[in-house]
Order: structure tokens, then sequence, then C-alpha cells
């Protein structure tokens, strides 16, 4: 490694340690002052650093993942937002996926690359959004969730995201943006400004992460749509 390589690296170790200390700073003035709960702070430690692990393209990611979809389920059941808790535990199915495809997905078993979406399963996932919305918002107000709509539209969102991020798709980035555009206002309304502070993060993260897959990007044209894309 050349010399001029080494303040680069340095930068780059800096930006995930400087995360870690404010995540965990901003948590534990949250938990202290009793405007979020110790799951709720623990949570917001945890997602922090887990999306920045998937924008640096770190299998790590997915381990620590697991451990805050798990927090984020019983904490979303409490504030009854019941399709986003519901949605925690498909995310978990997803992260065992995920890592297993990073892992050995690629070509002959190997480390998969970032690869752009077909145009056909872009279709399938918009039409997939406007159904699961419709069902899901007839179902919340079945059992009494709260913000039917937003809470039924975010969740189709973030699941599309979540499995085109399971399968290293670029695409997942700007779902990821739509749905923490909407999440934010949406879980200040709910009192859960911890939550709503850490998808802010999330949000800036996502632009981040959509600019460093894009970098990374194989130079080859966009697969052709078939239907095992």
């Amino acid at each position: 490694m050349s010399d001029a390589s080494a303040p680069t690296r340095l930068a780059e170790l800096a930006l995930p340690a400087a995360l870690v200390l404010a995540s965990t700073a901003i948590a534990y003035a949250a938990w202290s002052t009793g405007t979020a709960s110790a799951l709720e702070a623990g949570a917001f430690v945890t997602g922090a650093i887990c999306v920045w692990l998937v924008v640096r393209q770190s299998v790590w990611n997915f381990p620590l993942g697991l451990l805050n979809v798990a927090a984020y389920a019983w904490i979303f059941y409490e504030y009854r937002l019941y399709a986003d808790s519901g949605l925690q535990v498909v995310y978990f199915g997803l992260n065992l996926a995920g890592w297993y495809l990073w892992l050995f997905g690629g070509e002959n078993r190997t480390e998969l690359t970032v690869r752009r979406t077909s145009a056909r399963e872009l279709a399938l996932i918009a039409v997939f959004i406007a159904a699961a919305t419709t069902f899901l918002w007839w179902l919340l107000g079945k059992i009494g969730g709260a913000s039917k709509f937003w809470d039924a539209l975010t969740t189709s969102i973030s699941l599309s995201a979540q499995w085109l991020q399971s399968r290293k798709k670029l695409e997942c980035w700007h779902l990821w943006i739509l749905a923490d555009v909407i999440y934010v206002p949406l879980y200040i309304t709910r009192g859960l400004n911890l939550t709503a502070l850490l998808y802010a993060v999330f949000l800036a993260l996502a632009v981040m992460g959509l600019l460093a897959w894009q970098k990374s990007l194989k130079s080859w044209p966009a697969p052709a749509p078939s239907a095992s894309s």
C-alpha cells in the first residue's frame, strides 16, 4: 500500500468510527432523558452502523441487521405499527437469505457483485407495491393499526427494497430513499422521535449508498429482462 493511500484509508476508518460515537452519544442522551427506551436506543445504534456496513458492501451488516430487526419488531408492535412490526419478521428471513447470497450468490458460488435490476422486475415490483399496500391498508383497518395507509405503503416499499438489497441490486437504494422520506414524519407523529432521527440518518446513508454502489457497478450493460433476474 502506497503512502498516498494512507490518508484515504484513515478517512474511510474515521467516518464509521465517528458514526458509532455519534450514534451512541445520541442514543444515550435520549435514553437518559427518558425520551427513548433502552431498546429503542440500542436499536438506534445498531441500525445506523448496519446501514453504513451495507453502504460499504460489508457482509457483517447481516448479523447486526438480525439484532436490529428483532428489536424493532417489538418496538413497532408496542406502538401499534403492526405492518412495520410484521415487516421486521420478513426482514429477518431476508437478512438470512441475503447473508448467504452475498457470500455465494455470484457465478460459481463466488461473492455477489452489484448489479442492475431488469425493467421487467422493476415493473413487477411496482405492481407488488400497489397490491401489497392495498391489502395491508385493508388488513390494518381490520386490526386497528395506526397510520394505516402510510404504514402499509412504507412496509410495501421497504419489503421490495430489502428484496433487492439481499440480491445486491443497485435500485434498492432508490426504494430506501423513497421509504425514508415517508418514514421520518410518520415516526415523528407516533412519538418515536429517536427512530425518526435514525431514519433521517438512514436517508443520508441511502444517498451515500446509491453513489457508492454506482461507483462499484461493473461496466457491463443492464441485464436483459428474464424470469430469473
